[in-house]
């Protein structure tokens, strides 16, 4: 007996067992319930990394080689699909020549190139694992790259920071099983990636984090800015569980590795 499509029952299992294996896997977290901490709220403790490239570019790239010739194809920057929603960053006209100009000379004025504090939301998807640990009044973000940290202060609406610092200021709060985080007080010299994506001193971030599955932390960041861009927009990524054995954040202090390239001239200029 042959079905409509002409075909037997077992080529038509096969060829339905194909297409369901080739169709986007179903989004998580539809029937998924986050475990919770002693107080009630979503359990996100967890060492966390998002991968792809966005640390690279956060818009959709093309692969290119990288800035040092030498390294050949291990240095060459890979392609990417982005992490903004609608593709482009909604930059305003001048603001655009300046992301430009940065692109053109970023090796010099990328700041983590010199080991500075890479600034939210850039942390989250820079190549190195970040670690989330929860009490009901803080949640501490501890981030491998450069030993950058920052506390969330929950349930504080009111409280505000004296000055700017390179991680910012944030306070979050529970938004069913979503933690929101508004991200204030940004230092302007932090960049998105290293494309040359930019901000001023007006950025807000407001972050969300939502399990998604045991293993899945589904990160989102609104992005606004006056005096950069023409509206707010957004990126969105998922960020993975470190689930290797005695998996730990391990030490980057990257200062030491730069002191050459940033005082080299000095300490030749003083020997002579």
């Amino acid at each position: 007996m042959r079905n409509l499509l002409g075909m037997n029952p077992l080529a038509t299992s096969a060829l339905l067992g194909l297409l369901l294996a080739l169709l986007p896997f179903a989004a998580p977290g539809q029937d998924f319930r986050a475990p919770l901490t002693p107080d009630g709220s979503p359990n996100l403790n967890g060492i966390w990394q998002a991968l792809g490239t966005a640390h690279w570019n956060i818009e959709g790239h093309s692969a290119e080689s990288g800035p040092v010739v030498e390294m050949g194809a291990v240095g060459a920057i890979p392609g990417g699909l982005g992490i903004v929603e609608g593709g482009e960053i909604p930059y305003q006209p001048r603001a655009r020549e300046q992301k430009t100009a940065n692109r053109k000379d970023w090796l010099k004025l990328d700041p983590v190139v010199k080991c500075y504090m890479p600034g939210v939301p850039r942390a989250t998807y820079m190549p190195f694992p970040l670690q989330i640990v929860q009490t009901p009044e803080h949640i501490l973000i501890a981030y491998e790259f450069a030993s950058a940290s920052r506390v969330i202060y929950m349930n504080r609406p009111d409280f505000e920071h004296p000055g700017d610092a390179w991680m910012g200021h944030s306070r979050g709060r529970w938004e069913g099983e979503t933690l929101v985080v508004d991200v204030t007080n940004h230092v302007p010299d932090t960049w998105f990636d290293s494309a040359g994506n930019f901000h001023s001193e007006s950025l807000k971030v407001v972050e969300r984090y939502t399990l998604t599955g045991p293993n899945h932390l589904l990160y989102e960041a609104t992005i606004e800015d006056e005096n950069v861009f023409t509206r707010p927009w957004k990126i969105k990524m998922p960020l993975y569980r470190r689930m290797e054995e005695n998996v730990q954040l391990l030490e980057f202090k990257c200062v030491e590795f730069v002191e050459e390239m940033m005082y080299g001239h000095l300490r030749k200029k003083e020997s002579e």
